[in-house]
């Protein structure tokens, strides 16, 4: 009887062991199936975020959103205020930092509150679960994506650390419309980086991931200022915050509506965002302080001027080559200005700004030194007859006196000398790109702006005569140092301190102080460009004004109106500015103690004018038969003034339109003239020879 009892109990005992062993492994193998099922972690959604292209020093230029069209801007814990990170912590999960992923108190909390109330009255989701679930977006709330969640919790838990889930909880989550991450809410809704953030500030952006569309602030203000004071209550609560500190944070709005992301240096991140699209963050060598000031000051001095005219300014370390600052157009979004179009690498016209290089040449050469005598008197050379701004002649000249008056005759007559084609080759060998006329051979009016360039070329142009001649490369980024590049001269010491000590010597415009910068300026033909380009030992700042689509400006000179420009903007830089100190082997003396050879240049060729063939009269704008368009059509649009210019014959000039005179007795090839309407007009000019050309062009 005892045996058969004690097999019967054996018999009992293995199989509710095999029952236990079934009731544990069964659940055990579905459990594993189901993590099989799951596959591996993805981590596509983290990856996918927004670009973002920061300053030199790390601080926030322009982001872009994500293909998708979403803010998903990248940040770390040491940015967010420690403040908020308390709050979501109390908010959301006190035991972030103890449990493994997840919080068995918080769901047996949940169950029972559940049960007992027949509906959810608080979840038991914790951080690391809301990372999973952001990670892995579902739209269903059943028990498998519960289960679903609290796996991956365990995987993230395992694979991260509690600062790199923080992480990633701080980047995707939603804060309504595209809005995702902490730091594009914070941007968006305050303007500011998370940083420093007030206490109604950090509860709202606690609030708002729990239900981001219906408390969005910018449309449902009630429902956010209730979600935001409840967490200030749990806040309170936890001793996060203090009774009075809650209160007073209850008595902030809420912001009313989204701010625009901020836009410095847009041109600049645009191409970088282009030009490195593997990469999320972009760090320029933009100083954002100065990039900020410097906008403001084109905004400040353009709304002065003709409302379609644009401003472009560019700011070069002279030791690094580095862009310091980068103002394509005083506003991306001003369609009228045609903001979107970075000027500073639109090819123009650089009028009188390419002299001090012809200079440059002629000092290296040889043929010149400063103080030697150059003929402004009237010349000729085949066809072309150059004249000065001003219509005026000096006589004779130092060529210091002459860049520093910009006189047109004497560079032409050192341009002469030299020969086109050895300062265009000069400009190619440096990698300045040049743009030249289709279909015409270089000639003498390539010195005074019968050439195309980019105000970053000859910014940086200048930036090389700063460095003793050496042409600076470019650097743009700073994340990572520049590939080596060959030591390129535009020049030799000696000749780029010459042209350095006689450019610091012109006369500065209205209320600026002379001899602290050298700089020249230059006007294109037409009055459509207005330069003006400055430098001493640091930092070289070059400035353009003008239309983008290239229409004629009256009254748009380089000294009037970029000059000022530039003397605020290298105000704004904040170094006091230093010459260039002195190479060896200058040679320092008057005219008269030069050796005999540079004391003039060509003192046995007599200029005569009359010795010469007259070019014939013609009209070389507008064309004969073309379409013009200056806005006649437009009532609301301000009406633009057409140039007329003309090549050729013998001052004085009458103009006439229809046969009726608008400008009498000119002594300058070019001049203005308003019209009142559309249509078709005879234009007309009359030389002092009695020589006549006309054309027929139709006003739109």
């Amino acid at each position: 009887m005892a045996g058969s009892g004690k097999q019967r109990w054996l018999r009992w005992g293995t199989i509710l062991a095999a029952v236990l062993m079934v009731a544990v492994l069964v659940p055990a193998l579905a459990l594993w199936r189901f993590v099989e099922s799951l596959g591996p972690l993805d981590l596509s959604v983290a990856e996918n975020r927004s670009t973002v292209v920061l300053d030199r020093h790390g601080q926030l230029l322009r982001p872009f959103a994500t293909q998708d069209g979403r803010w998903r801007l990248p940040v770390a814990t040491s940015d967010v205020d420690p403040r908020y990170l308390a709050m979501l912590k109390a908010y959301e999960g006190a035991r972030f930092d103890r449990h493994s992923g997840i919080d068995l108190l918080a769901l047996l909390r949940a169950s029972v509150q559940f049960l007992s109330n027949g509906r959810i009255v608080s979840g038991g989701s914790t951080l690391t679960m809301q990372v999973a679930r952001l990670l892995e977006p579902r739209s269903e709330r059943t028990l498998p994506a519960k289960l679903r969640q609290m796996v991956r919790a365990l995987q993230l838990e395992q694979r991260f650390s509690k600062d790199e889930i923080l992480r990633l909880y701080l980047m995707l989550a939603p804060y309504g419309g595209n809005l995702e991450g902490l730091r594009a809410a914070s941007l968006s809704y305050f303007g500011r980086e998370p940083k420093r953030l007030s206490s109604s500030e950090a509860a709202l952006l606690v609030a708002l991931p729990q239900s981001p569309e219906t408390r969005r602030p910018d449309r449902f203000a009630d429902a956010a200022l209730a979600a935001r004071n409840r967490v200030l209550d749990r806040a309170r609560d936890r001793g996060v915050i203090s009774a009075p500190e809650a209160e007073a944070a209850k008595a902030a709005p809420v912001p009313a509506a989204r701010r625009a992301f901020p836009m410095l240096a847009a041109h600049a991140a645009e191409a970088a965002a282009a030009d490195r699209r593997d990469r999320n963050l972009l760090r320029l060598t933009i100083d954002a302080r100065l990039q900020a000031s410097l906008e403001q000051l084109a905004r400040e001095r353009i709304d002065r001027l003709d409302p379609r005219l644009s401003v472009a300014i560019l700011v070069l370390d002279n030791a690094t080559g580095e862009v310091r600052a980068q103002v394509g157009s005083p506003d991306y979004w001003d369609q009228g200005r045609a903001g979107a179009i970075d000027m500073t690498r639109a090819v123009r016209s650089p009028g009188s700004a390419l002299k001090p290089l012809i200079y440059a040449l002629a000092f290296e050469s040889g043929l010149a030194h400063p103080e030697t005598l150059l003929d402004d008197r009237p010349s000729r050379y085949g066809s072309y007859q150059p004249e000065n701004f001003d219509l005026a002649f000096q006589g004779t000249v130092t060529a210091r006196k002459a860049l520093q008056l910009s006189l047109n005759v004497p560079a032409v007559e050192l341009l002469n000398e030299l020969g086109p084609a050895r300062l265009l080759a000069r400009l190619r060998e440096t990698g300045i790109a040049i743009v030249l006329p289709k279909e015409a051979a270089p000639g003498l009016a390539v010195g005074l702006g019968g050439l195309g360039i980019t105000l970053t070329d000859l910014t940086r142009l200048y930036a090389g005569l700063a460095r003793g001649g050496e042409m600076p490369s470019l650097v743009r980024y700073a994340d990572g140092s520049p590939s080596p590049a060959p030591q390129l001269r535009i020049v030799d010491p000696v000749s780029a301190w010459y042209v350095f000590d006689i450019l610091r010597g012109a006369p500065p415009p209205d209320n600026a102080l002379a001899g602290r910068i050298a700089f020249k300026t230059g006007t294109s033909y037409g009055y459509r460009d207005a330069w003006a380009v400055g430098y001493d030992r640091h930092f070289t700042v070059g400035v353009w004004v003008g239309r983008p689509d290239g229409t004629a400006v009256p009254g748009l000179i380089g000294r009037l109106v970029a000059a000022p420009i530039l003397f605020d903007a290298y105000g704004r830089i904040g170094a006091e500015p230093e010459p260039l100190p002195m190479p060896p082997f200058v040679l320092q003396g008057t005219t008269a103690t030069l050796p005999p050879p540079l004391r003039h240049i060509r003192n046995d060729v007599p200029k005569n004018i009359s010795s010469t063939v007259q070019a014939p009269l013609r009209i070389a704008f507008p064309l004969d038969g073309s379409r013009v368009n200056l806005g006649l059509s437009q009532p609301d649009e301000e009406k633009g003034s057409l140039a007329l210019k003309a090549s050729g014959g013998v001052p004085p000039l009458t103009w006439m339109v229809d046969g009726a005179p608008v400008e009498i007795g000119s002594l300058r090839r070019e001049t203005f003239w308003q019209p009142e309407g559309v249509g078709f007009v005879r234009l007309s000019v009359i030389d002092a020879k009695g020589a006549t050309d006309s054309v027929l062009v139709r006003l739109e």
